[in-house]
């Protein structure tokens, strides 16, 4: 009969008693304190919007109140500076191909204004020329004016002088209706003067009566004047009016 051994060893250990599943309980967040910090980032971004919103459109602020506002009194214009300013009517104009257009499609751009018939005398092909002489001096800031021609009758525009207004807005206005926007001075026509026009369709300077180059170039000191005060305000180098 086969030896019985025993083992010698300790018995195996009892599984331990089974215990329940531990669970660590965490208070949930209320709901003020969810919402607060966002609150805050929404408040946080709200106004880093509204400082860059401000930063952006200083430099136009400036330009507007140094200008319009602070005006040093040493300082002479050769145009005279209407007051108050005039704004640009709504109306309804032609271009030379009857094409209607919005007067107001104008504004956006510093405007150099002449008024005559489409016959255009001597004097009206004297203001064409400076208008066009003007606006080529203005180097860097040539795209930041139109020069306008406003036609304030019927009359055929005479094909010679087409090539010469290839850069030129030509439009046509009723007479009657530019007389409640623009106006000569005291004594003198309507298509004596050139009209300045800024970017907000504002009428806000005429220069002297039958300008001749001399006055040219004292007008042009006062353009050069404006371009500077005014950085910012316009779009330079937008589609003709006529074609947009």
């Amino acid at each position: 009969m086969s030896d019985l051994y025993v083992s010698s060893g300790a018995a195996p250990a009892a599984p331990d008693a089974e215990q329940p599943l531990g669970l660590t309980v965490h208070a949930l967040p209320t709901p003020d304190a969810t919402l607060a910090p966002n609150a805050r980032r929404t408040r946080v971004g709200r106004w880093q919007m509204l400082l860059l919103a401000l930063v952006c459109a200083a430099p136009v602020v400036a330009s507007y109140l140094s200008y319009y506002v602070i005006r040093p009194q040493g300082r002479t214009n050769y145009g005279q500076l209407i007051d108050p300013q005039r704004p640009m009517p709504a109306l309804q104009a032609t271009d030379l191909d009857g094409k209607t257009v919005d007067l107001e499609r104008l504004k956006g751009q510093w405007l150099l204004i002449s008024v005559a018939s489409g016959a255009c005398d001597a004097g009206c092909e004297s203001n064409l020329y400076l208008e066009r002489q003007l606006h080529e001096s203005m180097g860097k800031n040539r795209d930041r004016m139109d020069w306008v021609w406003l036609v304030d009758d019927e009359q055929p525009v005479r094909e010679a002088l087409k090539p010469a207004l290839r850069e030129a807005v030509v439009l046509r206005v009723p007479r009657a209706a530019l007389t409640q926007w623009l106006q000569p001075a005291e004594g003198q026509r309507l298509e004596e003067h050139l009209y300045v026009v800024d970017p907000l369709g504002h009428w806000m300077m005429r220069f002297p009566a039958r300008l001749d180059k001399d006055g040219a170039g004292k007008a042009r000191q006062d353009l050069d004047r404006l371009m500077r005060a005014s950085a910012g305000w316009d779009n330079a180098g937008r589609e003709s009016p006529a074609t947009q």
